[in-house]
């Protein structure tokens, strides 16, 4: 006989463990206790050896679904001669070390109660258990425990209270334990938030068949519907959401009825089931279904199945699929407050669904693409945080990484943890900057983490910056744009570099003071080398060449033709006035962004002049390319950089030979892939490294991403990319915290 204390620490709370280990102990025939507290789940069990050695082999072999067990520990003591098994009282004293799941869509067996008409969850839209429901959206503290939770104002009435105390029942001690007589009511009201009669499902899809706007409340905030087939609606939509030509993400009833909007193979079937159900791109089927509006022009569509009993019940109640896209105005936060989201989207919907369950913390959902047998991440939130990553190497004192501008995120960092927020959007706004400071403040209390280190963006005007700069009694650590890309990626793979780097994106603050974005980095996790870049060139205007890309492509153009551009090529009629505000250098800053290049290109193939969402030039013209085209152009290669110029100037002189527009995109792509595959061979034979590292918003074009991995392979390189975090901004605030972390040490 032997007694043991174990440990367990990882995701082992609000996903089934206790009773798992209480019916694990309990077959094998031992005594003791389980509970929870602020570092995971402890247990004490005591029995003959060998069925002691079993369970400990079980804890991390059996345990439920949604556990991720990451450390098993076990001391060995005296046996003291108890009898039974128990769950304890959670302990909410000591250091929080407690994981919290991620939100879970609803399972087979909670999703079988709900339409049976014989039980009493029958058609119930907030039906879960141990394996399913919310999580992170609900939690406010560890241990995680129903009064720390926005369930905490719903008594249980007497029958849930016998399955939640019921070893036996899959709700046992699952915190969002309810049904229709003593949990969450939904209701239907107008925009004016009088409530409207009948039953709130049914009344709603009604108004969806009628062309209406419905504001729908979610796990992490609200949506805004309106049926997938319906132009009128779709079109209305955009007008209010002041969203002009992004696509919306469309959900559909189960994976059977994706496969009639989109091609839907085994990993994107896959992806669409999982437990976090996120949105899913996936190419669009010629005369699917969907109206124009929904996704113009877009050859993909974002697809997502119901990851809540409400989804499930309004889009049978609709019977076809529906737009759901974030609740809010373009660039503001998703709406997650009842009174701020009446406040908000009063103009934009028709009706509310909504219900009486508080939402703790607004969490967009996640958007992956398949890639290569796996899955990239384009926006990581709701299904996959507060999930941690693991660091490379330990941070020796808590670090809060600020992150970026756009496609914000921020990351805490404590020894081998480091926990990435959910999406917040791009900092430009006070409603965004307040989304981020509360989500700060409540990351660093339910873990408890209370930083140190803060590791911030170099550019002095990112609010990121300013919210590091105003922390008292930290110390800061300045981190360079594109270094945070690369050692994101190193992190994503869990390496430690050295590796090139090569990093393409929009633009990141230089240690020089320029703006970068098309870099060749010699770097590891505390260090890089600026080693090739692009030739920079004027963004005239500054910002405004951002929104206007035309203007980036008369600075190329201008580059090009060494100050002399074809006349025919002139796409605007302030284009003089464009190229004397580039040769002066008048608010006209010099970029080496990758970035800038394709919009470039863009617009002088008359892809896109303006755009109304940041990378919509470049995501057009990787959409124009001809995926047959092998042909390629070339960039020398001078004391000053790579010459993006040289590119712009064989696709202007194909466009004046009447090359077609889909064969100069594609060498234009290709062209791109080859001068990343020669600069970094040119690297390897200097640096002596042979792995590279593919990071920034740029390389999520697929053409140019498996091209250039193809390419880069080819050559006899390891090449390393995203998969779990964002290659563009919101995987900036890992690399932050990751660099920040080698550094300390």
């Amino acid at each position: 006989m032997i007694r043991v204390d174990v440990r367990v620490e990882g995701v082992v709370q609000g996903v089934g463990f206790r009773p798992f280990v209480y019916g694990l102990a309990t077959r094998l025939g031992l005594a003791g206790v389980v509970g929870n507290d602020a570092e995971g789940v402890f247990v004490e069990a005591e029995g003959p050896r060998n069925r002691v050695e079993e369970f400990l082999v079980a804890l991390r072999r059996d345990a439920p679904a949604l556990a991720r067990v990451e450390r098993v520990r076990a001391v060995e003591g005296a046996p003291l001669g108890a009898s039974g098994f128990a769950i304890a009282r959670s302990d909410t004293s000591g250091v929080r070390r407690a994981l919290v799941s991620p939100d879970t869509a609803t399972c087979d067996d909670c999703l079988r109660e709900m339409a049976d008409p014989a039980d009493r969850r029958y058609r119930y839209a907030f039906v879960n258990c141990t394996a399913c429901g919310p999580r992170f959206t609900i939690v406010r503290g560890v241990p995680y425990d129903r009064s720390r939770t926005t369930m905490a104002g719903f008594a249980m009435c007497a029958a849930c209270a016998a399955e939640y105390h019921d070893p036996a029942d899959r709700r046992f001690h699952a915190q969002p334990t309810c049904c229709p007589g003593c949990g969450p009511r939904l209701r239907l009201t107008a925009a004016t938030g009088a409530g409207l009669p009948g039953d709130p499902v049914a009344e709603c899809a009604a108004a969806l068949r009628d062309g209406g706007v419905a504001a729908v409340k979610g796990l992490g905030g609200y949506h805004l519907a309106v049926l997938a087939s319906d132009e009128a609606a779709a079109s209305a939509l955009r007008r209010r959401k002041h969203r002009e030509d992004k696509p919306f993400a469309v959900m559909v009833a189960d994976a059977p009825r994706a496969t009639l909007l989109c091609e839907v193979d085994g990993l994107a079937a896959a992806l669409l089931t999982g437990p976090g159900r996120p949105v899913v791109l996936l190419p669009r089927r010629d005369r699917a279904p969907v109206a124009p509006s929904v996704a113009p022009g877009a050859p993909h569509l974002g697809l997502m199945l119901p990851y809540t009993p409400l989804h499930h019940l309004l889009l049978a109640a609709t019977g076809e699929p529906i737009v759901l896209t974030s609740g809010n105005v373009s660039d503001e936060p998703i709406a997650h407050d009842d009174a701020d989201a009446f406040t908000r989207l009063t103009g934009v919907a028709d009706v509310f669904l909504t219900h009486d369950r508080p939402i703790h913390v607004r969490t967009d959902d996640s958007v992956v693409r398949p890639f290569r047998g796996g899955s990239m991440m384009l926006r990581r939130s709701r299904g996959h945080v507060p999930e941690p990553f693991t660091l490379p190497s330990g941070a020796a004192r808590p670090v809060l990484a600020c992150g970026a501008e756009l496609k914000n995120t921020f990351c805490l960092a404590e020894g081998r943890r480091a926990f990435v927020s959910h999406h917040i959007g791009d900092l430009e706004n006070h409603e965004t900057l307040r989304s981020y400071t509360e989500g700060i403040a409540h990351l660093s209390r339910l873990f408890g983490v209370v930083p140190e280190v803060v590791a911030h963006d170099l550019h002095p005007e990112y609010l990121s910056t300013k919210h590091a700069f105003g922390l008292d009694g930290v110390e800061l650590i300045g981190v360079q744009h594109h270094h945070a890309h690369i050692a994101s990626c190193l992190a994503d793979n869990g390496e430690q570099g050295p590796v090139i780097g090569v990093a393409f994106d929009g633009l990141g603050h230089g240690t020089d003071g320029t703006l970068w974005g098309g870099e060749f980095l010699l770097a590891g996790l505390a260090e890089a080398e600026r080693a090739a870049h692009l030739v920079p060139v004027p963004m005239p205007g500054g910002a405004a060449a951002i929104r206007q890309p035309w203007r980036m492509a008369a600075a190329y153009l201008d580059a090009a033709y060494d100050g002399r551009p074809p006349e025919e090529l002139a796409t605007d009629d302030r284009w003089h006035d464009v190229l004397t505000l580039a040769r002066t250098g008048l608010a006209s800053p010099l970029t080496s962004s990758a970035g800038r290049l394709f919009d470039a290109v863009s617009a002088l193939l008359g892809v896109r002049h303006a755009v109304t969402y940041e990378g919509q030039a470049a995501v057009e013209l990787e959409r124009l390319a001809d995926p047959a085209e092998r042909g390629t152009y070339q960039a020398t290669v001078t004391p000053g950089g790579v010459r993006g110029a040289d590119l712009v100037r064989a696709a202007a002189d194909d466009l004046l030979s009447g090359v077609p527009r889909e064969v100069i995109a594609a060498r234009f792509h290709n062209a791109v892939t080859g001068l990343v595959v020669r600069r970094c061979e040119a690297l390897r034979e200097t640096s002596g490294l042979t792995t590279v590292a593919l990071s920034g918003g740029v390389f999520q074009n697929m053409l140019l991403l498996d091209r250039t991995v193809t390419g880069l392979s080819a050559a006899g390189f390891r090449v390393l990319t995203h998969r779990r975090i964002p290659a563009n901004d919101g995987g900036i605030s890992l690399g932050q915290a990751v660099v920040a972390a080698a550094r300390d040490r």
